[in-house]
């Protein structure tokens, strides 16, 4: 069986590429292939790439919706994550672990991961406020 998806009323989510957004009332549908998924609450769109992290994690999900490109987002990344690790040292695990998911082709995790690379920015900047 393949995965069930539930959508809210509005609720947006990216399949392979494609923009879906539900219509008025909960949707149920079940995707029979594996393809990249991403949900709104883990979509983050350009301009709310709005940090170091959160640019690191536009770049992963860039990867996974969109493997024709691979190699200029996979620049990308490395730039954005030689920047971070500049200025953030203290990161490198996170960092480690990102960049292995993402060698190992695993974008959807790698993702997961990045969430907490955001945490991570977003407590060092309130210690310093």
């Amino acid at each position: 069986m393949g995965l069930k998806i539930t959508l809210k009323p509005g609720e947006r989510m990216i399949i392979s590429g494609a923009v879906i957004t539900n219509g008025d009332s909960k949707a149920n549908f079940i995707v029979e292939n594996p393809v990249p998924i991403l949900r709104q609450k883990d979509i983050i769109s350009a301009d709310k790439a709005n940090s170091p992290a959160r640019r690191i994690y536009f770049a992963i999900q860039l990867m996974y919706i969109d493997e024709d490109n691979l190699p200029k987002y996979h620049k990308n990344y490395w730039k954005l994550v030689r920047e971070f690790l500049n200025a953030a040292p203290g990161s490198l695990s996170i960092i480690d672990r990102i960049s292995k998911e993402i060698l190992d082709n695993n974008y959807y995790q790698a993702l997961k991961t990045c969430k907490k690379l955001i945490a991570y920015e977003e407590e060092a900047i309130a210690r310093a406020l």
